[in-house]
């Protein structure tokens, strides 16, 4: 599997990481989201959102982030990650479709006005901030008591799941998400998904940089 990707986004992030907890192995091909490569020709051709990532498996194009988990967990056959038990499949998949179509919406904007707007020169808008909020703590109450009730999102084991719902977070300090009210979820972030070994060897810091501060 070539995985077209950079390393720095939300969404490679998920892969990135799913997929050194999955056991898939891949090759990475460098994709530079703040030149917009992903907006050039070479590569709307594999994928014409123009999103990143993109997964090239032989003549299988893949695109969308969560796919891309499931299929490699299913290609590698780890069913520990991404149980084949019916009704487990059904939870983890309606997490990660909650997660792209309301999780990831609302995490991003912190992303957006924290982060990214610094470091392009701008400045935040704490009235877009302000407007989010409430869709925000509705969300995060959500994720906060399913894991009241568990260790990981779905059941006493990591699976997809926590990867792809983690991944709008990972940037949670500089984003300045606030957690303090969900302290189920900040504990599952801050212990047990910032502990895991895939997390670790794809952390992203301030400044969406790949290297770690001194």
């Amino acid at each position: 599997m070539k995985i077209h990707a950079d390393p720095i986004t939300v969404n490679c992030k998920k892969v990135l990481a799913g997929l050194d907890l999955i056991g898939a192995k891949y090759e990475l091909v460098h994709v530079d989201y703040f030149k917009a490569e992903q907006k050039e020709a070479a590569y709307l051709a594999i994928n014409p959102n123009s999103s990143l990532p993109t997964m090239v498996d032989g003549d299988f194009l893949l695109w969308e982030s969560n796919a891309i988990l499931q299929y490699a967990a299913d290609k590698t056959g780890n069913d520990a990650v991404y149980p084949r038990d019916l009704k487990t499949r059904a939870d983890i998949n309606r997490w990660l479709l909650w997660e792209s179509s309301s999780w990831f919406p609302s995490c991003y904007v912190y992303l957006v006005e924290n982060c990214v707007k610094p470091l392009l020169g701008d400045e935040a808008d704490p009235a877009v901030i302000a407007a989010q909020d409430a869709q925000f703590h509705k969300l995060a109450s959500i994720l906060d008591q399913r894991l009241s009730q568990h260790t990981w999102v779905a059941g006493d084991h990591v699976t997809i799941a926590d990867i792809a719902l983690a991944a709008p977070m990972h940037l949670h300090g500089w984003q300045q998400l606030p957690l303090d009210n969900h302290r189920h979820l900040k504990r599952w972030l801050t212990t047990a998904i910032e502990g895991l070994p895939c997390w670790q060897k794809t952390m992203i810091y301030q400044g969406f940089t790949t290297q770690k501060p001194n």
